[in-house]
C-alpha cells in the first residue's frame, strides 16, 4: 500500500494562483493577439464604442475644468478607465441594474441618464439623483464597497422576480478591503443571483497602493473563497472587458450565478478633485508606461487598421461632446437652487425635535 502523501496548502495556494492569467484581445499597439475570443461585434457597434470612449474623455476633461471654476461639486476623474467602464456597461442590457461607486457616472449616463442630472448630482442637487423612468440604476455609492452588498440584493430580487436581467456593480481595488465586497460575493453566491461584480484596480485605493492592500496575487482569485468564477482580464483592453462581462452576464441569466471581474487599468489624473496629489505617491515613470497603454489609443490603433476611424470623426466626437456639456451645465446652472428645508424636508419623514427648530429658522430666511 503507497504511503499516503501529505498535504501542501502553500502548493495548492500557488498552483491556484497561477490559473489567474490576464485575459486580453487587443495588445498595446492594437492587434489582435486572441482571434478566437473576438466578441461578435459589427462594425458600427466597434465604431459606437469608441465614440463613447471619446465623448467621456473630453466629458473628463470639461469636468475637471468645470470643478476648478467652482461649477461642480465632488468629482472623481475617469481618464484611463473608459474600456473598464463603458465597454462593461456595453456589454448589459437596457433591462440590466447598474449599481455604482462614486467614480462610475459614466457608465450612468450611457445607460440613460442625462447629462444635465448627473452635473446636479455631482453638486448633491435632489433633483441629481430623480432618475428618469426607464434607467435601472441607483445614485453613485459614496460608501466605499457598500454597493456590493446591494447588489446583491438586487440581484436576488430580479431572481425571484423571475427577471432575464443582471445586476452589476463596480468597486476599486480598496474596495475588495471591505467587508461589504466579502458579504455581497457571498452572498450573491449562496443564492446564485444573476450578479456582476466588477473590481477595477487601478492600482491605488486613493494613495495607497495595491500591494500593501492584500497580499493575494490578484483580486479576481478572491471569487475562489464564495466559489464563484473570478476573471482578471486587461481593463485597457475595451474588446476584452466586453468578452468577458457578456460572458459573464450570459452565465448569470442562464441561471449560473455571480461572477467577479478584475480590470486591471490606471486612472491618470488625482484619486478625486478633492485635494489628492498622485504626484506624492506616483512615479513619472509609472505615468509613463501606463500611458503607453491607454485604452483610446490602443482602440484607435486598431479601428484604423480596418479603416473604422479617423482623426475626422474622432474630431467631431469631441466637438459634440464639448457642446454637450456646455448644453448641460447651461441646464444645470438655470435649475433652481436646493434650500436648505428642501434637503430636509428630502432627508427626514419624522424630524428631529432639534432639526425642527432649525427648520423653522431657515424657513423664516428663505422667506425673505
Amino acid at each position: 500500500m503507497a504511503p499516503k502523501k501529505s498535504f501542501d496548502p502553500v502548493k495548492v495556494l500557488a498552483e491556484v494562483e497561477k490559473k489567474f492569467e490576464m485575459f486580453q484581445i487587443l495588445n498595446e499597439e492594437g492587434e489582435i493577439v486572441n482571434e478566437d475570443a473576438m466578441p461578435d461585434l459589427s462594425d458600427d457597434e466597434l465604431v459606437e464604442l469608441m465614440r463613447r470612449m471619446v465623448w467621456t474623455r473630453v466629458l473628463d476633461q470639461r469636468s475637471i475644468s468645470l470643478n476648478r471654476q467652482g461649477r461642480l461639486g465632488f468629482y472623481a476623474p475617469t481618464a484611463g478607465q473608459e474600456a473598464s467602464q463603458l465597454a462593461s456597461q456595453y456589454a448589459l442590457e437596457q433591462e440590466d441594474y447598474i449599481l455604482p461607486g462614486y467614480r462610475d457616472v459614466p457608465q450612468l449616463i450611457w445607460q440613460g441618464l442625462p447629462l444635465t442630472q448627473a452635473f446636479l448630482f455631482s453638486r448633491g442637487h435632489f433633483k441629481g439623483n430623480q432618475f428618469p423612468e426607464g434607467v435601472n440604476a441607483l445614485s453613485p455609492q459614496i460608501i466605499i464597497g457598500a454597493q456590493y452588498v446591494q447588489n446583491a440584493g438586487v440581484a436576488v430580487g430580479i431572481k425571484k422576480r423571475g427577471k432575464s436581467a443582471v445586476a452589476v456593480t463596480y468597486t476599486g481595488d480598496g474596495g475588495t478591503s471591505q467587508g461589504d465586497f466579502y458579504e455581497g460575493i457571498n452572498f450573491a453566491s449562496a443564492y446564485k443571483a444573476p450578479a456582476i461584480f466588477v473590481v477595477q484596480n487601478n492600482n491605488y485605493a486613493i494613495s495607497t497602493p495595491r500591494e500593501l492592500q492584500t497580499n493575494a496575487k490578484t483580486l479576481a482569485q478572491k471569487a475562489v473563497s464564495v466559489g464563484i468564477p473570478g476573471v482578471l482580464v486587461d481593463g485597457m483592453d475595451p474588446l476584452a472587458v466586453y468578452k468577458v462581462t457578456k460572458d459573464a452576464r450570459d452565465r448569470a441569466v442562464a441561471g449560473d450565478g455571480p461572477t467577479l471581474i478584475e480590470t486591471l487599468c490606471y486612472r491618470y489624473g488625482p484619486h478625486t478633485m478633492a485635494g489628492d496629489d498622485p504626484t506624492r505617491y506616483r512615479t513619472s515613470d509609472e505615468d509613463s508606461d501606463w500611458e503607453k497603454k491607454d485604452p483610446l489609443v490602443r482602440f484607435r490603433k486598431f479601428l484604423e487598421s480596418k479603416d473604422l476611424w479617423n482623426e475626422e470623426k474622432e474630431n467631431e466626437v469631441m466637438e459634440q461632446a464639448k457642446e454637450d456639456v456646455k448644453k448641460a451645465i447651461k441646464e444645470a446652472d438655470a435649475t433652481e437652487k436646493q434650500s436648505v428645508t428642501q434637503l430636509m424636508d428630502n432627508m427626514y419623514e419624522d424630524m428631529p425635535q432639534n432639526l425642527k427648530e432649525q427648520y423653522e429658522v431657515y424657513k423664516e430666511k428663505e422667506s425673505k
